[in-house]
Protein backbone atom coordinates (compact mmCIF):
# COMPACT_ATOMS: atom_id res chain seq x y z
CA UNK A 1 0.00 0.00 0.00
CA UNK A 2 1.59 3.32 -1.10
CA UNK A 3 0.98 6.63 0.64
CA UNK A 4 0.00 9.35 -1.85
CA UNK A 5 0.89 13.04 -1.64
CA UNK A 6 -2.10 15.36 -2.15
CA UNK A 7 -1.77 18.98 -3.26
CA UNK A 8 -5.20 20.63 -3.18
CA UNK A 9 -6.23 24.01 -4.54
CA UNK A 10 -9.56 25.81 -4.40
CA UNK A 11 -12.79 25.02 -2.65
CA UNK A 12 -13.93 22.83 0.22
CA UNK A 13 -15.46 20.41 -2.26
CA UNK A 14 -11.99 19.86 -3.70
CA UNK A 15 -10.76 19.16 -0.15
CA UNK A 16 -13.39 16.44 0.28
CA UNK A 17 -12.59 14.94 -3.11
CA UNK A 18 -8.90 14.88 -2.24
CA UNK A 19 -9.71 12.62 0.72
CA UNK A 20 -11.63 10.28 -1.60
CA UNK A 21 -8.63 10.20 -3.94
CA UNK A 22 -6.28 9.63 -1.01
CA UNK A 23 -8.16 6.43 -0.16
CA UNK A 24 -8.21 5.27 -3.80
CA UNK A 25 -4.52 5.98 -4.41
CA UNK A 26 -3.50 4.43 -1.08
CA UNK A 27 -5.24 1.20 -2.03
CA UNK A 28 -3.80 1.10 -5.55
CA UNK A 29 -0.64 -0.88 -6.25
CA UNK A 30 2.43 0.59 -7.91
CA UNK A 31 4.64 3.62 -7.49
CA UNK A 32 3.69 6.35 -5.02
CA UNK A 33 1.52 9.10 -6.49
CA UNK A 34 1.51 12.86 -6.26
CA UNK A 35 -2.00 14.12 -6.98
CA UNK A 36 -2.51 17.79 -7.84
CA UNK A 37 -6.17 18.75 -7.48
CA UNK A 38 -6.50 22.00 -9.43
CA UNK A 39 -8.86 25.00 -9.34
CA UNK A 40 -9.99 27.13 -12.29
CA UNK A 41 -11.65 30.08 -10.56
CA UNK A 42 -8.86 32.50 -11.51
CA UNK A 43 -5.80 32.58 -13.76
CA UNK A 44 -3.71 32.88 -10.59
CA UNK A 45 -5.11 29.58 -9.28
CA UNK A 46 -4.06 27.86 -12.49
CA UNK A 47 -0.62 29.47 -12.39
CA UNK A 48 -0.11 28.16 -8.85
CA UNK A 49 -1.22 24.68 -9.93
CA UNK A 50 1.29 24.56 -12.78
CA UNK A 51 3.99 25.73 -10.41
CA UNK A 52 3.05 22.99 -7.94
CA UNK A 53 3.17 20.35 -10.69
CA UNK A 54 6.71 21.33 -11.65
CA UNK A 55 7.81 21.39 -8.02
CA UNK A 56 6.20 17.98 -7.41
CA UNK A 57 8.22 16.43 -10.20
CA UNK A 58 11.46 17.92 -8.88
CA UNK A 59 10.79 16.75 -5.32
CA UNK A 60 9.33 13.34 -6.23
CA UNK A 61 11.25 12.21 -9.35
CA UNK A 62 10.09 8.58 -9.05
CA UNK A 63 6.43 9.32 -8.31
CA UNK A 64 3.48 9.18 -10.66
CA UNK A 65 2.22 12.77 -11.06
CA UNK A 66 -1.55 12.85 -11.52
CA UNK A 67 -3.34 16.12 -12.33
CA UNK A 68 -7.08 16.54 -11.86
CA UNK A 69 -9.66 19.10 -10.70
CA UNK A 70 -11.56 21.83 -12.52
CA UNK A 71 -8.64 23.26 -14.51
CA UNK A 72 -7.75 19.78 -15.75
CA UNK A 73 -11.39 19.05 -16.62
CA UNK A 74 -11.78 22.25 -18.62
CA UNK A 75 -8.48 22.01 -20.52
CA UNK A 76 -7.02 18.51 -20.09
CA UNK A 77 -4.72 18.73 -23.10
CA UNK A 78 -2.91 21.76 -21.66
CA UNK A 79 -1.91 19.76 -18.59
CA UNK A 80 -1.15 16.64 -20.60
CA UNK A 81 1.32 18.75 -22.59
CA UNK A 82 3.39 19.33 -19.44
CA UNK A 83 6.38 16.98 -19.39
CA UNK A 84 6.04 16.55 -15.62
CA UNK A 85 2.55 15.02 -15.85
CA UNK A 86 1.92 11.28 -16.12
CA UNK A 87 -1.89 11.22 -16.01
CA UNK A 88 -4.76 13.71 -16.35
CA UNK A 89 -8.12 12.84 -14.78
CA UNK A 90 -11.42 14.67 -15.16
CA UNK A 91 -13.63 15.56 -12.20
CA UNK A 92 -15.79 12.47 -12.64
CA UNK A 93 -12.90 10.12 -13.34
CA UNK A 94 -10.94 11.25 -10.27
CA UNK A 95 -13.57 9.74 -7.96
CA UNK A 96 -13.31 6.26 -9.49
CA UNK A 97 -11.02 3.77 -7.77
CA UNK A 98 -9.97 2.17 -11.07
CA UNK A 99 -8.49 5.47 -12.26
CA UNK A 100 -5.61 5.08 -9.79
CA UNK A 101 -4.63 1.52 -10.66
CA UNK A 102 -1.23 1.18 -12.27
CA UNK A 103 -1.07 -0.11 -15.79
CA UNK A 104 -1.47 0.91 -19.36
CA UNK A 105 -4.27 3.21 -20.43
CA UNK A 106 -4.93 6.60 -21.96
CA UNK A 107 -2.85 9.43 -20.50
CA UNK A 108 -5.88 11.73 -20.53
CA UNK A 109 -9.12 10.46 -19.02
CA UNK A 110 -11.62 13.31 -18.92
CA UNK A 111 -15.10 12.70 -20.25
CA UNK A 112 -17.93 15.15 -20.92
CA UNK A 113 -18.83 16.40 -17.44
CA UNK A 114 -22.17 17.72 -18.72
CA UNK A 115 -23.38 14.15 -19.26
CA UNK A 116 -22.87 13.17 -15.60
CA UNK A 117 -26.22 12.91 -13.84
CA UNK A 118 -25.41 11.44 -10.43
CA UNK A 119 -22.99 11.95 -7.57
CA UNK A 120 -20.74 9.03 -6.76
CA UNK A 121 -21.15 7.69 -3.23
CA UNK A 122 -17.95 7.60 -1.17
CA UNK A 123 -17.61 7.03 2.54
CA UNK A 124 -14.48 8.55 4.06
CA UNK A 125 -13.48 7.91 7.64
CA UNK A 126 -11.77 11.20 8.35
CA UNK A 127 -9.64 14.06 7.07
CA UNK A 128 -5.88 13.81 7.30
CA UNK A 129 -4.65 16.13 10.02
CA UNK A 130 -8.00 17.85 10.53
CA UNK A 131 -10.59 18.01 13.29
CA UNK A 132 -13.06 19.59 10.85
CA UNK A 133 -14.35 17.57 7.90
CA UNK A 134 -15.97 18.65 4.64
CA UNK A 135 -18.85 16.56 3.30
CA UNK A 136 -20.16 16.78 -0.23
CA UNK A 137 -23.93 17.27 -0.41
CA UNK A 138 -24.20 18.72 -3.91
CA UNK A 139 -22.18 18.93 -7.09
CA UNK A 140 -22.28 21.11 -10.23
CA UNK A 141 -24.26 24.25 -11.03
CA UNK A 142 -27.21 25.05 -13.30
CA UNK A 143 -26.58 28.81 -13.26
CA UNK A 144 -24.41 30.67 -15.73
CA UNK A 145 -22.89 33.73 -14.09
CA UNK A 146 -21.08 35.59 -16.83
CA UNK A 147 -17.69 35.56 -15.07
CA UNK A 148 -17.69 31.90 -14.02
CA UNK A 149 -16.16 28.91 -15.82
CA UNK A 150 -16.83 26.42 -13.00
CA UNK A 151 -20.04 24.85 -14.43
CA UNK A 152 -17.89 23.62 -17.32
CA UNK A 153 -15.57 21.96 -14.84
CA UNK A 154 -18.29 20.56 -12.56
CA UNK A 155 -21.29 19.92 -14.81
CA UNK A 156 -24.95 20.40 -13.96
CA UNK A 157 -26.36 20.49 -10.45
CA UNK A 158 -26.92 17.15 -8.77
CA UNK A 159 -27.55 16.31 -5.13
CA UNK A 160 -26.35 13.59 -2.78
CA UNK A 161 -29.34 11.65 -1.38
CA UNK A 162 -30.14 12.42 2.24
CA UNK A 163 -29.37 8.89 3.40
CA UNK A 164 -25.83 9.06 2.01
CA UNK A 165 -25.20 12.43 3.66
CA UNK A 166 -26.43 11.09 7.01
CA UNK A 167 -24.29 7.95 6.72
CA UNK A 168 -21.16 9.97 5.92
CA UNK A 169 -21.65 12.47 8.73
CA UNK A 170 -22.45 9.70 11.22
CA UNK A 171 -19.26 7.85 10.28
CA UNK A 172 -17.20 11.00 10.75
CA UNK A 173 -18.84 11.88 14.07
CA UNK A 174 -18.39 8.36 15.39
CA UNK A 175 -14.74 8.56 14.34
CA UNK A 176 -14.20 11.64 16.48
CA UNK A 177 -14.79 14.50 14.04
CA UNK A 178 -16.29 17.35 16.04
CA UNK A 179 -17.32 19.64 13.20
CA UNK A 180 -18.63 19.01 9.69
CA UNK A 181 -18.93 21.55 6.88
CA UNK A 182 -21.55 20.77 4.23
CA UNK A 183 -19.98 21.56 0.88
CA UNK A 184 -20.85 21.79 -2.80
CA UNK A 185 -20.71 24.08 -5.78
CA UNK A 186 -24.18 25.57 -5.19
CA UNK A 187 -25.49 23.96 -2.00
CA UNK A 188 -28.63 26.08 -1.77
CA UNK A 189 -29.85 24.33 -4.94
CA UNK A 190 -29.77 21.08 -2.97
CA UNK A 191 -32.60 18.64 -3.60
CA UNK A 192 -34.02 20.00 -6.83
CA UNK A 193 -33.09 16.79 -8.63
CA UNK A 194 -34.10 14.37 -5.84
CA UNK A 195 -37.47 12.65 -5.34
CA UNK A 196 -39.75 14.96 -3.40
CA UNK A 197 -37.34 17.90 -4.01
CA UNK A 198 -36.25 18.32 -0.38
CA UNK A 199 -34.71 21.69 0.44
CA UNK A 200 -31.30 22.24 1.99
CA UNK A 201 -33.01 23.22 5.23
CA UNK A 202 -35.05 20.01 5.30
CA UNK A 203 -31.92 17.94 4.73
CA UNK A 204 -30.01 19.77 7.48
CA UNK A 205 -32.90 19.33 9.92
CA UNK A 206 -33.00 15.59 9.26
CA UNK A 207 -29.22 15.32 9.48
CA UNK A 208 -29.06 16.98 12.89
CA UNK A 209 -31.93 14.84 14.17
CA UNK A 210 -30.39 11.56 12.97
CA UNK A 211 -26.80 12.29 14.03
CA UNK A 212 -27.18 13.65 17.58
CA UNK A 213 -23.51 12.89 18.30
CA UNK A 214 -22.40 15.57 15.80
CA UNK A 215 -21.30 18.56 17.87
CA UNK A 216 -21.06 21.27 15.21
CA UNK A 217 -22.34 21.84 11.68
CA UNK A 218 -21.39 24.59 9.25
CA UNK A 219 -22.41 25.47 5.72
CA UNK A 220 -20.01 26.37 2.94
CA UNK A 221 -20.68 29.31 0.60
CA UNK A 222 -24.38 29.91 0.00
CA UNK A 223 -26.38 31.92 -2.51
CA UNK A 224 -28.04 35.02 -1.10
CA UNK A 225 -31.35 34.35 -2.86
CA UNK A 226 -31.99 30.73 -1.93
CA UNK A 227 -32.08 30.36 1.86
CA UNK A 228 -35.28 28.39 2.46
CA UNK A 229 -37.55 28.92 5.45
CA UNK A 230 -36.51 25.65 7.09
CA UNK A 231 -32.89 26.75 7.04
CA UNK A 232 -33.76 30.14 8.49
CA UNK A 233 -35.72 28.46 11.30
CA UNK A 234 -32.77 26.19 12.06
CA UNK A 235 -30.45 29.17 12.30
CA UNK A 236 -32.81 30.63 14.88
CA UNK A 237 -33.39 27.42 16.85
CA UNK A 238 -30.47 25.00 16.47
CA UNK A 239 -27.31 25.75 18.51
CA UNK A 240 -25.33 23.02 16.72
CA UNK A 241 -25.70 24.96 13.44
CA UNK A 242 -22.91 27.47 13.79
CA UNK A 243 -23.69 31.24 13.59
CA UNK A 244 -21.44 31.80 10.61
CA UNK A 245 -22.62 32.18 7.00
CA UNK A 246 -20.45 32.80 3.96
CA UNK A 247 -22.44 34.53 1.21
CA UNK A 248 -21.74 34.52 -2.51
CA UNK A 249 -22.41 38.24 -3.05
CA UNK A 250 -19.73 39.22 -5.63
CA UNK A 251 -20.76 42.90 -5.95
CA UNK A 252 -22.86 45.65 -4.41
CA UNK A 253 -23.99 47.56 -7.49
CA UNK A 254 -27.22 46.51 -9.18
CA UNK A 255 -26.01 47.09 -12.74
CA UNK A 256 -22.86 45.05 -12.16
CA UNK A 257 -24.91 42.29 -10.52
CA UNK A 258 -27.16 42.25 -13.58
CA UNK A 259 -24.17 42.07 -15.94
CA UNK A 260 -22.79 39.26 -13.80
CA UNK A 261 -26.15 37.50 -14.28
CA UNK A 262 -26.55 37.13 -10.53
CA UNK A 263 -30.03 36.39 -9.19
CA UNK A 264 -30.07 38.95 -6.39
CA UNK A 265 -29.78 42.72 -6.19
CA UNK A 266 -28.19 44.89 -3.54
CA UNK A 267 -31.37 45.26 -1.50
CA UNK A 268 -31.81 41.47 -1.40
CA UNK A 269 -28.36 41.04 0.14
CA UNK A 270 -28.89 43.70 2.78
CA UNK A 271 -32.37 42.41 3.63
CA UNK A 272 -31.11 38.84 4.01
CA UNK A 273 -28.36 39.87 6.41
CA UNK A 274 -30.83 41.89 8.45
CA UNK A 275 -33.30 39.01 8.64
CA UNK A 276 -30.70 36.42 9.62
CA UNK A 277 -29.24 38.76 12.24
CA UNK A 278 -32.73 39.27 13.69
CA UNK A 279 -33.18 35.48 13.93
CA UNK A 280 -29.65 34.79 15.19
CA UNK A 281 -28.17 37.94 16.75
CA UNK A 282 -24.71 36.39 17.18
CA UNK A 283 -24.36 35.50 13.48
CA UNK A 284 -21.26 36.61 11.60
CA UNK A 285 -21.08 36.93 7.82
CA UNK A 286 -18.36 36.27 5.30
CA UNK A 287 -18.64 37.04 1.59
CA UNK A 288 -17.00 36.63 -1.80
CA UNK A 289 -16.45 39.94 -3.60
CA UNK A 290 -15.03 40.62 -7.07
CA UNK A 291 -13.17 43.88 -7.73
CA UNK A 292 -12.93 45.40 -11.19
CA UNK A 293 -15.60 43.42 -13.03
CA UNK A 294 -15.87 44.54 -16.68
CA UNK A 295 -17.61 47.96 -17.08
CA UNK A 296 -17.31 48.68 -13.32
CA UNK A 297 -16.98 52.44 -12.81
CA UNK A 298 -15.58 54.06 -9.64
CA UNK A 299 -19.14 54.83 -8.53
CA UNK A 300 -20.20 51.22 -9.07
CA UNK A 301 -17.17 50.01 -7.14
CA UNK A 302 -18.05 52.36 -4.28
CA UNK A 303 -21.38 50.53 -3.93
CA UNK A 304 -19.52 47.26 -3.42
CA UNK A 305 -17.21 48.86 -0.86
CA UNK A 306 -20.23 50.25 1.03
CA UNK A 307 -21.82 46.79 1.07
CA UNK A 308 -19.26 45.66 3.65
CA UNK A 309 -20.77 48.00 6.24
CA UNK A 310 -24.36 47.81 5.01
CA UNK A 311 -24.39 44.00 5.35
CA UNK A 312 -22.08 43.91 8.35
CA UNK A 313 -19.54 41.63 6.65
CA UNK A 314 -16.59 40.34 8.66
CA UNK A 315 -14.70 37.66 6.70
CA UNK A 316 -14.00 38.66 3.10
CA UNK A 317 -12.70 36.64 0.17
CA UNK A 318 -11.70 39.32 -2.33
CA UNK A 319 -10.75 38.54 -5.93
CA UNK A 320 -9.58 41.00 -8.58
CA UNK A 321 -11.64 40.07 -11.64
CA UNK A 322 -9.94 37.36 -13.70
CA UNK A 323 -11.12 36.91 -17.30
CA UNK A 324 -11.91 33.26 -18.00
CA UNK A 325 -11.75 32.35 -21.71
CA UNK A 326 -15.14 31.23 -22.99
CA UNK A 327 -17.19 33.28 -20.53
CA UNK A 328 -19.40 36.22 -21.59
CA UNK A 329 -17.64 38.62 -19.19
CA UNK A 330 -14.34 38.04 -20.95
CA UNK A 331 -15.84 39.71 -24.03
CA UNK A 332 -17.08 42.78 -22.14
CA UNK A 333 -15.08 46.06 -21.89
CA UNK A 334 -12.34 45.32 -19.36
CA UNK A 335 -11.18 47.38 -16.39
CA UNK A 336 -7.37 47.79 -16.52
CA UNK A 337 -5.58 45.09 -14.52
CA UNK A 338 -3.78 47.63 -12.33
CA UNK A 339 -7.11 49.22 -11.41
CA UNK A 340 -8.61 45.83 -10.57
CA UNK A 341 -5.73 45.14 -8.19
CA UNK A 342 -6.01 48.60 -6.62
CA UNK A 343 -9.74 48.13 -6.02
CA UNK A 344 -9.14 44.67 -4.57
CA UNK A 345 -6.68 46.20 -2.11
CA UNK A 346 -9.29 48.74 -1.04
CA UNK A 347 -11.77 45.94 -0.33
CA UNK A 348 -9.18 43.87 1.52
CA UNK A 349 -8.22 46.86 3.67
CA UNK A 350 -11.88 47.45 4.51
CA UNK A 351 -12.22 43.75 5.31
CA UNK A 352 -9.18 43.86 7.59
CA UNK A 353 -10.65 46.83 9.44
CA UNK A 354 -14.02 45.07 9.81
CA UNK A 355 -12.34 41.93 11.14
CA UNK A 356 -10.25 43.94 13.61
CA UNK A 357 -13.39 45.66 14.95
CA UNK A 358 -15.18 42.34 15.26
CA UNK A 359 -12.32 40.71 17.13
CA UNK A 360 -11.97 43.67 19.51
CA UNK A 361 -15.67 43.38 20.38
CA UNK A 362 -15.18 39.77 21.50
CA UNK A 363 -12.87 40.64 24.43
CA UNK A 364 -14.52 39.63 27.69
CA UNK A 365 -16.99 37.23 26.07
CA UNK A 366 -17.24 33.47 26.60
CA UNK A 367 -17.08 31.04 23.73
CA UNK A 368 -16.46 27.40 22.83
CA UNK A 369 -13.22 26.72 20.95
CA UNK A 370 -12.68 23.66 18.76
CA UNK A 371 -8.97 22.88 19.09
CA UNK A 372 -7.50 22.23 15.64
CA UNK A 373 -3.86 21.89 16.65
CA UNK A 374 -1.96 22.48 19.90
CA UNK A 375 -2.48 26.08 20.99
CA UNK A 376 -4.94 26.99 18.24
CA UNK A 377 -8.62 26.57 17.41
CA UNK A 378 -11.76 28.33 16.19
CA UNK A 379 -14.83 29.48 18.04
CA UNK A 380 -18.46 29.13 16.97
CA UNK A 381 -18.25 32.34 14.93
CA UNK A 382 -15.18 30.99 13.10
CA UNK A 383 -12.70 33.44 14.61
CA UNK A 384 -9.20 31.99 15.09
CA UNK A 385 -8.33 31.64 18.77
CA UNK A 386 -5.00 31.07 20.50
CA UNK A 387 -5.62 28.88 23.56
CA UNK A 388 -3.06 26.86 25.52
CA UNK A 389 -5.52 24.22 26.65
CA UNK A 390 -7.13 21.19 25.08
CA UNK A 391 -6.15 18.52 22.61
CA UNK A 392 -6.98 18.57 18.87
CA UNK A 393 -10.63 17.67 18.41
CA UNK A 394 -11.67 18.84 21.88
CA UNK A 395 -14.17 21.68 22.33
CA UNK A 396 -12.99 23.88 25.17
CA UNK A 397 -14.95 26.59 27.05
CA UNK A 398 -12.92 29.80 26.83
CA UNK A 399 -12.89 33.42 27.93
CA UNK A 400 -11.58 35.89 25.35
CA UNK A 401 -8.80 37.88 27.02
CA UNK A 402 -7.22 39.78 24.14
CA UNK A 403 -7.74 40.63 20.47
CA UNK A 404 -4.97 40.84 17.91
CA UNK A 405 -5.11 41.95 14.31
CA UNK A 406 -6.22 38.59 12.97
CA UNK A 407 -6.97 36.36 15.95
CA UNK A 408 -8.16 36.20 19.52
CA UNK A 409 -6.31 35.08 22.62
CA UNK A 410 -8.22 33.19 25.28
CA UNK A 411 -7.91 31.42 28.59
CA UNK A 412 -9.83 28.36 29.60
CA UNK A 413 -13.11 29.27 31.28
CA UNK A 414 -14.35 27.56 34.41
Amino acid sequence: MSEPTLITFGCRLNAWESEVMRDHARAAKGAPSVIVNTCAVTAEAERQARQAIRRARREHPQARVIVTGCAAQIDPEAYAAMAEVDLVLGNDEKLRAESFLSGDGPRVRAGDIMTVRETAGHLIQGFAGRTRAFVQVQQGCDHRCTFCIIPFGRGNSRSVPMGEVVAQVRALAEGGTAEVVLSGVDITSYGGDLPGTPSLGQMVRRLLALVPELKRLRLSSIDATELDRDLLRLLAEEPRLMPHLHLSLQAGDDMILKRMKRRHNRADAVELCQEVRRLRPDVVFGADLIAGFPTETPAMFAKTAELIEDCGLTYLHVFPYSARPGTPAARMPQVPVAERKARAKVLRDLGTAALTRFLAAQVGTRTQVLIEKPGFGRCERFAPVALDHGAPGEIVPALIAKAGLDRLEAVRAA
